[in-house]
């Protein structure tokens, strides 16, 4: 059953991007003739505002074709007033990025959704303190709590992180431990970490690690409007990071993960209640989003490529070109969703 809801929530989420280019064509008087859910063997269909939409057989996608506009053939064009071609480059790149937007802003609203079921924040409460650490010299011990960092407000651990990392100098903390209050000045180091992607990287640190402890964030509906934002905000940036880590060899092919990961990870999040389901189902969203704005054509942001080239040059480029990008961006494309189909085989094997 959650393998059923997470194949519903995927394909919610390629509806919504699908969603934003129909909106942004109509917008702008361009006839759509298909707008799909999945690609292959077609399994359901209607007609409606002109439109034929279509549930397909393979669930691994969508597409909304617009009149004089076909990613197979990109020879296919129309000089009609209501097809693709006719629009002005800038009116083509907005009904490009209207896809990719949409998954932005709907990941944006689970995230709002999070933020007011009241979610978990991790408590300024020390868990460990490293032997020799500047802590330790300073005197902090497990199960303080740290309420302020040169006077400015702590209330969750990630606070603490990034008041040490961005300061300069000298650190004075106002600490309660069990009924009594404390003021610690500290030196931090700079030391050796490793980040997400497993580099090595040189920060300053003090030698502390949270207790685990959470709590439940209150938030009403002005605060919830940052926390989303932060959120959506911090989503795109690790995916964006991810993207160049992947292209630049830091992290490995290996990791890459496709339609199954996809479908897994989401169906896992079910059991862990709504708050999981909506955060991952966010973070898939924002995924879908920046990968489409991968300069790679076929993609959308192969074709915005195209018209920021028509814009800059005053003239398309030709179809020849067009056709042998398109088509190599085609064999990127299902080279890299092959990839990832295989390390999905290849973990489930494991």
């Amino acid at each position: 059953m959650s393998w059923f809801i997470a194949l519903l929530i995927l394909s919610a989420l390629i509806f919504f991007h699908e969603l934003g280019h129909y909106s942004a064509a109509k917008f702008f008087g361009v006839f759509v003739e298909v707008f799909s859910i999945g690609f292959g063997t077609k399994l359901f269909s209607f007609n409606w505002l002109g439109t034929k939409w279509q549930i397909s057989a393979i669930p691994l996608g969508g597409y909304v074709k617009m009149k004089g506009q076909d990613d197979l053939d990109p020879t296919i064009i129309s000089s009609d007033n209501d097809s693709y071609n006719s629009k002005k480059p800038w009116q083509r790149i907005i009904i490009l990025l209207a896809g990719p937007v949409a998954n932005f802003v709907l990941a944006w609203f689970l995230l709002y959704a999070i933020a007011l079921g009241g979610p978990k924040a991790l408590s300024p409460v020390i868990g460990m303190v490293s032997k020799d650490s500047p802590a330790q010299i300073a005197g902090l011990v497990k199960n303080d709590r740290i309420l302020a960092i040169n006077g400015s407000s702590i209330t969750q651990w990630d606070e603490i992180s990034e008041a040490i990392v961005s300061s300069n100098g000298d650190l004075t903390l106002q600490v309660q431990r069990e009924n009594a209050l404390m003021f610690v000045t500290l030196s931090p180091r700079i030391s050796e970490s490793t980040n997400m992607f497993k580099e090595k990287i040189y920060k300053r640190m003090v030698g502390i690690a949270p207790s685990g402890d959470t709590y439940t964030l209150h938030l009403n509906p002005i605060q919830g409007i940052p926390y989303a934002t932060k959120e959506t905000v911090n989503a795109s940036l690790m995916i964006f990071q991810s993207v160049q880590k992947l292209i630049t060899g830091v992290v490995p092919t290996k990791e890459l993960g496709g339609v199954v990961s996809i479908v897994q990870i989401t169906a896992d999040a079910t059991a862990y209640g709504w708050m999981s389901l909506f955060f991952f189902s966010a973070l898939i969203s924002v995924n879908l989003g920046v990968l489409n704005l991968l300069p790679i054509p076929a993609l959308d942001g192969g074709h915005i490529m195209f018209n920021l080239y028509e814009m800059i040059r005053k003239k398309a480029p030709s179809e020849a070109v067009i056709t042998q990008l398109t088509i190599g961006g085609w064999v990127i494309l299902l080279g890299l969703m092959t990839l990832g189909l295989y390390n999905d085989i290849t973990r489930l094997m494991q």
